[in-house]
């Protein structure tokens, strides 16, 4: 075999934050990719603003190295289930996965999301037990978990029998035994071409090329990326696409990429087995297989799944419209989302009957609340309406999405979260104490996980987390209580004073600072009771020209709360909308004139 045949395609898989892009630096690093004079940031896989602010993956990315006479391709994967559409598509292009699991924290419920996805496609995957320097690591129980989830999800006799490598990802460490000496990834490298053979040559048969992933460049517009699974591929030649219906078209390949080390490096043929990026046909989509024109063979098409929340995203008609955004209208928002639907497969985007608008259904909050994000740090101003869970019909059924829910948090607030979540109904499937703290696992309809995780924040006194990933759907479960308490709503324009706020402040919890300027029909705080209250948050003290003691002390006020976009989205009801625009997140009422609003409430009233 020649030394150009010898690739490997591997994915690493995980939960959020267990190391999965830092393992991949390492991996960069340890394979001489980078001069020894160059200057690498960390996370150099996550190479778009928002992953390096969050410290999440949110879009696959590929890179490749050499290793003795083998290219291995790797592909880095989102570990949030709201990117699972990414993961999806990823699998089937690589030969195995290296499942990274933390030493302490073990398997999470995402885990099992992307390790089910691998087990179904048939691979047999390496387990690589991350972070062994921790204090409180416990890697041979986690690795008994590991073996636990494996049976749990079907997995065949050759599946459970997995290599085991113990690591400090951060510090380019691998080990097969806990008590090696090893100072490198050499055993992982080993592993890997050991566990799995590189990649039969078929460069002699019919070509099959299927797309995985789509990306987008401004110059030679959309992008297929994809592996060449039989076959060779050549620059320049015309190819038949084999479409998701059935049907055949012609195209031409007018540019072809491979990946070295980070880069795209133009070829002018590559190889079965090779991960490549194709430019030239510009309706190309994912699952679509690229073949000779003589001899088109089409691959089984890629499932993706179905989106499960939807937004309205609206022009901004809010009084402060065009203050800082430069993408205003109904054109601009639709170019934008027609250009997000190029790349992202997870999204949908339909048209609305009466509004200045779109409905984008997607696979959860934070996967709609990245491109919100991107949309308005590239300048757009939208008003985006609660967040809406996607039901649908089975057998004259109507069924909801349910979400694995993994709470873990101080005992002594066990209780008030276990009585929240029952009342969002959530049925708890088990409980555990490690220590101070209680592990506790539930299944919930994501209609009552929607504005939950500021609640929750707040009931564990911020030292909680709450983890959830889509498990299946169930008939639905019957009303949920939503929100309790009323909003304070500007009666006009103006600009707060600290007066006012400190008064209001009293029998309310204030989102706006001093010295804001706001609109009528603008939010500016939460009501201590379940009823909205129209208030004058601009009125100032009057000036007499009599002093009296104690009138002229400092005003003392509370923090405002500022709203992250999520929480943004989280906390408002079906009659407000958050205004989104590149320097305010705002909340306000769907109608801002207070007689507009009653009319509204009143018709809502009436169709009840």
């Amino acid at each position: 075999m020649s030394l150009k045949h010898k690739i490997v395609n591997i994915a690493v898989i995980a939960h959020v934050d267990a190391g999965k892009s830092t393992l991949v630096d390492a991996f960069l690093h340890q394979s001489g990719t980078f001069r020894d004079n160059e200057v690498v940031k960390d996370c150099v896989m996550d190479s778009n603003d928002l992953e390096a602010e969050r410290g999440i993956t949110i879009y696959s990315k590929n890179c490749s190295i050499n290793y003795k006479d083998y290219k291995i391709n790797i592909v880095d994967t989102p570990g949030h289930s709201d990117f699972s559409s990414e993961v999806e598509r990823v699998i089937k292009t690589v030969d195995t996965v290296i499942l990274l699991v933390d030493a302490s924290e073990g398997p999470m419920p995402q885990t099992r999301f992307v390790l089910q996805k691998s087990l179904e496609a048939g691979l047999r995957p390496i387990l690589f037990i991350n972070k062994i320097d921790k204090q409180d690591q416990r890697a041979e129980e986690v690795v008994n978990e590991v073996f636990d989830l494996f049976v749990d999800l079907n997995a065949t006799d050759e599946q459970c029998e997995f290599p085991i490598i113990y690591g400090i990802a951060k510090q380019g460490i691998a080990k097969l035994e806990m008590d090696d000496e090893s100072t490198d990834l050499s055993p992982l490298f080993e592993t890997v071409i050991n566990h799995v053979e590189a990649y039969p040559d078929f460069d002699s048969e019919s070509l099959q090329l299927q797309v995985s992933a789509l990306a987008y460049d401004d110059y030679v517009g959309r992008l297929g990326i994809g592996r060449v699974y039989k076959g060779t591929v050549k620059n320049g030649e015309t190819v038949s696409i084999c479409k998701a219906d059935g049907s055949v078209a012609r195209g031409k390949i007018s540019k072809l990429t491979a990946y070295e080390g980070l880069n795209q490096v133009e070829k002018s043929e590559a190889y079965s087995g090779d991960i490549v990026v194709i430019a030239g046909i510009p309706d190309i989509s994912i699952g679509e297989t690229i073949c000779n024109t003589d001899n088109p063979l089409p691959m089984e098409m890629i499932h993706i799944e179905e989106p499960t929340l939807s937004m309205n995203f609206l022009v901004n008609d809010s009084p402060f419209c065009g203050k800082s955004g430069k993408f205003v209208t109904t054109r601009h928002l639709k170019d934008r989302l027609d250009k997000e639907l190029e790349v992202n497969v997870g999204l949908k985007v339909e048209s609305m009957d009466t509004t200045d608008g779109y409905r984008v259904s997607g696979r959860g909050e934070l996967h709609l609340s990245i491109l919100l994000e991107n949309m308005r740090r590239e300048g757009f101003e939208i008003g985006v309406s609660k967040p809406e869970v996607l039901m649908h019909r089975e057998n004259g059924k109507l069924m909801e999405p349910m979400e694995r829910v993994i709470v873990n948090c101080p005992e002594v607030f066990s209780g008030t979260v276990i009585n929240k979540l029952n009342l969002r109904k959530a049925l708890m499937e088990s409980m555990s104490i490690e220590g101070d703290y209680v592990k506790i696992e539930f299944i919930a309809p994501t209609r009552g996980l929607l504005g939950y995780r500021s609640e929750f924040i707040n009931d564990t006194r911020g030292e909680g987390t709450l983890v959830r990933s889509f498990e299946r759907f169930e008939d639905h479960k019957g009303s949920i209580p939503g929100r309790t308490n009323g909003v304070l709503v500007a009666q006009g324009p103006g600009t707060t004073m600290a007066y006012s706020l400190a008064a209001l402040s009293e029998r309310a919890s204030m989102f706006v600072e001093p010295a804001t300027n706001v609109y009528e029909g603008m939010i500016i705080g939460m009501n201590s009771r379940k009823d909205d209250m129209v208030v004058n948050p601009c009125k100032n003290k009057k000036l007499t020209n009599v002093r009296s003691s104690g009138t002229d002390d400092a005003v003392k006020l509370q923090a405002a709360r500022i709203f992250t976009l999520e929480e943004a989205l989280e906390f408002i009801e079906d009659d407000e909308l958050v205004e989104i625009t590149p320097d305010a997140i705002r909340l306000r009422k769907r109608f801002l004139n207070e007689n507009e609003r009653l009319r509204y409430n009143k018709s809502r009233q009436a169709s009840k």
